[in-house]
């Protein structure tokens, strides 16, 4: 329900300030382009849903292959323990907790092509055991908020446009993004928690997350010690050896059981393809309510008043300049991604604003796209607590990311 409400808030607020600025301002191109908007971003969406096809049928063919290989016993084995403390619902061995710990993997190392696939797969197997299913159970919050909160270890992709764009060392906004990322995990982790009446004080729990706190503090130590240059090697490599190793490891799984690899394959395309179908009609409505919003100035005025508002209490407001970014990333990948851009070409890449905005686009994940793909594939429609978590993960992000960003750089 809550997601029904921001989209309709999306089109009435555009509205408002479209017929604002028309009858007081006097701009006549407003509803024009609002109305384009709705085209435009109707045919993005139905692209990237197409774009989405190949990568979903593919990775549905492999996870198949790897659910019949026995990976989930595998890594059930691994993560068993804390999973079955954050998803107490699904209990032991659950088919979902495979592509589930595969994807958080693939999110860490921003490997967002094979993420997608295998968010969808773990949503799905959580789907079947789904007692209600046109409401998101809390297994499928709590994975869908860990997933939106975007913990990400390894963000090659800001360090390669920061390269682009004439950084001096591309690489200085590592360690913020992986902080800030941090805490917007560990935010949407709590706050589900909280809802749910989960024991974060448990023995399993705080073992499983202080094992991962020493990891990151680990690779952070580590890979301070790299220059640019070998650390930007050392993500591109590290990062698509585990993807093919991934698949070989399956594949090799597979032939270990004495399946038929290839038509189990087809078995799990064919799954995949149909899945990307049904997330057509959802990504285009999600995707033109953010249009309009964006196309009618509602964001220009968002930045606006809170400028205002910081310069009246009299606190810094250098970093007004990087929340375009900010406000932008729960809405759209892209449309986040072309405001980083724009903020590093208009500042320079090594200004405040430009090193900023590049931590707050890195702290997060894109909170609308992922409920809209992600409850769409399984058709569910009402998502209870899942928006207002992930929310609130955002924003512990994007203020973790203003107050690391001003403790690095300024």
């Amino acid at each position: 329900m809550a997601l029904n409400y921001i989209w309709i808030f999306f089109f009435i607020i555009a509205f408002v300030i479209g017929l604002f600025k028309l009858l007081f301002l006097g701009d006549v191109q407003v509803f024009p382009e609002m109305i384009n908007s709705t085209f435009e971003m109707a045919k993005s969406g139905f692209e990237i849903s197409l774009g989405l096809t190949g990568v979903l049928t593919l990775w549905s063919g492999i996870m198949k292959i790897g659910e019949k290989g026995g990976i989930v016993d595998i890594i059930s084995k691994l993560i068993g323990p804390f999973f079955n403390k954050l998803f107490p619902e699904l209990g032991k061995n659950h088919p979902a907790y495979g592509p589930m710990m595969m994807n958080l993997a693939a999110n860490m190392l921003g490997l967002d092509n094979a993420a997608t696939p295998m968010g969808l797969q773990a949503m799905g197997e959580m789907q079947k055991s789904n007692p209600n299913k046109r409401e998101a159970s809390n297994a499928q919050i709590m994975f869908l908020v860990l997933n939106a909160s975007g913990l990400t270890l390894i963000p090659i992709s800001i360090m390669v446009y920061r390269a682009q764009l004439g950084a001096h060392d591309p690489s200085d906004v590592f360690i913020p993004i992986l902080l800030a990322t941090f805490f917007s995990s560990i935010a949407g982790l709590i706050s589900v928690s909280v809802y749910q009446r989960i024991n974060l004080w448990d023995r399993t729990i705080i073992s499983y997350l202080s094992a991962m706190s020493l990891l990151v503090a680990g690779l952070i130590y580590w890979t301070h010690t790299l220059s640019p240059e070998n650390l930007s090697i050392f993500s591109k490599v590290f990062s698509n050896l585990i993807l093919f190793t991934i698949i070989i490891s399956f594949i090799i799984l597979g032939l270990l059981k004495r399946i038929n690899v290839y038509e189990t394959f087809i078995d799990g395309a064919k799954e995949g393809f149909t899945t990307a179908v049904k997330i057509i009609p959802y990504l285009v409505a999600i995707l033109v309510g953010i249009g309009v919003f964006r196309a009618s100035g509602a964001m220009n005025f968002l930045i606006t008043g809170i400028r205002w508002i910081i310069d009246t209490v009299g606190i810094n407001s250098d970093f007004i300049g990087a929340l375009p970014t900010a406000l932008m990333k729960p809405l759209s990948g892209s449309g986040s991604r072309g405001m980083m851009i724009d903020v590093m070409k208009n500042s320079g890449a090594d200004s405040f604003v430009g090193k900023l905005s590049c931590i707050v686009q890195g702290a997060g994940d894109t909170t609308f796209f992922v409920l809209a793909v992600y409850f769409g594939s399984v058709g569910i429609k009402k998502s209870r607590h899942a928006l207002v978590c992930a929310l609130i993960a955002d924003f512990v992000g994007l203020t973790a990311a203003i107050l690391i960003g001003y403790l690095f750089f300024h």
